[in-house]
């Protein structure tokens, strides 16, 4: 079995709950995806980050982050494995607002600057909106967001809502790849 497969059973098997449920954007679904109980596990952790750099490796990429927590655990299990194949990334996290104290930062990590070329990392497309947020965020300093990447896309109008701003979005998965 290739990474792919191995990470399909993984997330079928741990981060899928079937039963009804009320997401974050206020609709009622018939399932719960939670990411991470596969990207916070060692093997899904390192399995996701293979696949990403694989999706990376013709990009020409500077950095790769995307909004705490869904992002938190892939971007954290990114690195040791793009240093290990040596891809020369910077790695972020956005926060969904910036700090009312200290440097009152919104994205953490080394500075991005004006001009680098980054992807937006996510555990699951629904509306898109955790996404979007990072996509503005970097944006807003000045960035040129090259793609979004997503576990699973619920194909709930996310990617549709990303490709309008025009960000292209590659998912791991959709939800009609686990029978949803």
């Amino acid at each position: 079995m290739d990474n792919r497969e191995i990470l399909k059973e993984l997330l079928d098997a741990r981060a899928f709950e079937r039963r009804t449920v009320v997401l974050s954007s206020g609709k009622t679904s018939h399932y719960y995806f939670d990411g991470r109980k596969v990207s916070l596990n060692p093997q899904g952790a390192y399995l996701i980050a293979q696949i990403i750099c694989d999706m990376l490796m013709n990009e020409n990429v500077d950095a790769v982050g995307g909004l705490t927590m869904g992002a938190d655990p892939i971007v954290g299990a990114l690195g040791p494995v793009a240093y290990q194949r040596g891809l020369n990334l910077s790695l972020f996290i956005v926060r969904k607002e910036a700090k009312k104290h200290g440097t009152r930062q919104q994205i953490e990590g080394p500075p991005l600057l004006p001009g680098q070329r980054v992807v937006i990392v996510d555990d699951v497309i629904t509306t898109g909106g955790s996404v979007i947020k990072a996509v503005q965020a970097v944006r807003e300093i000045g960035c040129e967001v090259v793609k979004a990447i997503a576990l699973v896309d619920r194909l709930e109008g996310g990617t549709k809502n990303l490709e309008e701003m025009g960000v292209r979005v590659e998912s791991m998965f959709t939800a009609a790849d686990f029978g949803l």
